[in-house]
């Protein structure tokens, strides 16, 4: 089920709303929890087990480590391996299998196996809460109903944040739930709605019909406008998602923490993983990075450490060797940034300007690799993008690809890669007519995204592949 359909808008949430606004506060976890596989089952009715499983292992693992003291660094490890190989089986094994078989070229055949949604969320999830007990910042659940809902919390459960156990430990235990807190979660609900349906799907199709057509039978200016339009899609798709989940989060009584702060007005790669799916960068850093050193071991040493905390980062994100070479490009920028400097704040005017240009350069080709289907594919369009590939057969100019809705979508786009938005609020709480007219056009928002819904079928899910 997605957030941006009519069934959970209209159907799964008003019940889960009333149900556990309904029940004693004592029954609220279990409304939540119940909710949140059925939401779970309703598109991944045979992968429950696998997440009810992750659940129960991460539970008894946490438990070991805490009864035998002596011996928990051996119950982190198993455990660890434990959530591991099942995020290996279920998402990388086919790539593995694949490769394998074009390595020695073979012909083995094997069982495809299909990758249950939210598998990567989930995982890092049990992980983070494996590590904060070893490490003694929390101490070990004794109750798996509310290690449960930590791990399958339906608003961030298919597509993050990624929320770790520290942060929402005491939340789970006890949470104010008030009408300002539901009014600011169906807010925050209804804005990323929007940039989902209102601008992401609208610039997502733009984008699938630059990169359904060969790299070499479009025009250079066809190609920079698909890279564009999903560079603009998906930062609006995946925010989108990740307002929503912290609006639903704000309704039930939780506060998840803020997974993007305008990453596209970043002067540099270094910025831009500040501000860009920060959660995923944090847990990175606090359970990857760090361990392997950081930057304690020298200069050699961090450039290595960051290396393979992108070339992790990329696998992630896929199982493919695209989503590899997007991590080690990313890799390649915030190591050089850290070798030279350039990441560093300047008074420079016409240097911020040029390291904004750059930056933009640099994610806009990563996100062509991370678009495509495969490297040749993105090497194809990224030679087009920069004059390097002759374009024949042109079927389409650039007008083909845009309507006027189109357009109103790209100008929004890039309106609200900026924090307008977010001014306009605060302003709204400081003056009663600004709020009133300010939750009108969340209104106006809301019926245009429904009408938008219920008139089309192209509602693409991007994290089917985490």
């Amino acid at each position: 089920m997605l957030f941006s359909s009519l069934s959970f808008i209209g159907i799964f949430l008003p019940i889960v709303c009333l149900l556990y606004f309904v029940v004693t506060p004592k029954l609220r976890n279990y409304v939540l929890l119940g909710a949140s596989i059925l939401f779970y089952a309703w598109g991944e009715p045979v992968y429950v087990a696998v997440m009810l499983l992750t659940i129960v292992v991460n539970f008894v693992g946490a438990l070991l480590m805490e009864r035998f003291d002596r011996h928990k660094r051996l119950w982190l490890i198993l455990t660890i391996l434990a959530d591991l190989g099942f995020l290996f089986y279920f998402k990388y094994f086919n790539f593995f299998a694949e490769n394998i078989n074009a390595l020695l070229h073979s012909h083995i055949d094997f069982v495809k196996v299909l990758m249950p949604i939210g598998i990567s969320f989930y995982t890092f999830q049990a992980i983070s809460y494996l590590v904060d007990v070893y490490r003694g910042d929390t101490p070990a659940q004794h109750d798996i109903f509310k290690l449960s809902l930590f791990i399958c919390l339906f608003p961030q459960l298919i597509a993050g944040p990624i929320v770790k156990y520290n942060d929402i430990a005491s939340q789970i235990d006890e949470r104010e739930v008030n009408f300002d807190k539901v009014l600011c979660g169906v807010r925050r609900f209804i804005m990323g709605l929007s940039k989902k349906v209102l601008i992401a799907n609208t610039l997502g199709a733009v984008a699938d019909k630059i990169f359904e057509q060969a790299p070499d039978t479009i025009q250079t200016s066809v190609a920079w406008l698909g890279s564009v339009a999903y560079s603009l899609q998906l930062l609006f798709d995946f925010s989108g998602y990740s307002d929503m989940a912290i609006g639903l989060g704000l309704i039930f009584g939780f506060h998840i923490k803020e997974n993007f702060n305008y990453p596209y007005i970043s002067k540099s790669i270094t910025e831009f993983w500040r501000r860009w799916h920060i959660s995923l960068s944090s847990w990175f850093k606090e359970y990857l990075y760090i361990p392997l050193g950081g930057n304690r071991k020298g200069k050699k040493r961090q450039y290595l450490n960051l290396w393979i905390v992108f070339l992790c980062t990329g696998f992630w994100h896929g199982a493919a060797w695209n989503f590899i070479f997007w991590g080690i490009w990313h890799g390649l920028f915030i190591v050089l940034e850290k070798a030279t400097g350039w990441h560093r704040e300047t008074p420079l005017r016409w240097k911020r300007v040029l390291q904004h240009i750059y930056t933009i350069l640099v994610f806009v080709v990563g996100w062509v690799m991370f678009r495509s289907d495969n490297m040749g594919y993105a090497l194809s369009y990224i030679g087009n993008m920069f004059g390097l590939v002759r374009p024949h057969d042109v079927l389409y100019s650039l007008a083909f690809y845009v309507d006027n809705i189109e357009l109103i979508a790209f100008a929004a786009a890039l309106l609200c890669c900026f924090p307008v938005f977010s001014h306009l609020q605060e302003m709204a709480s400081r003056h009663r007519w600004l709020n009133i007219l300010l939750n009108i056009w969340l209104i106006a928002l809301l019926v245009l995204c429904i009408m938008s819904l219920a008139s089309s079928t192209y509602n693409p899910f991007i994290y089917f592949r985490f």
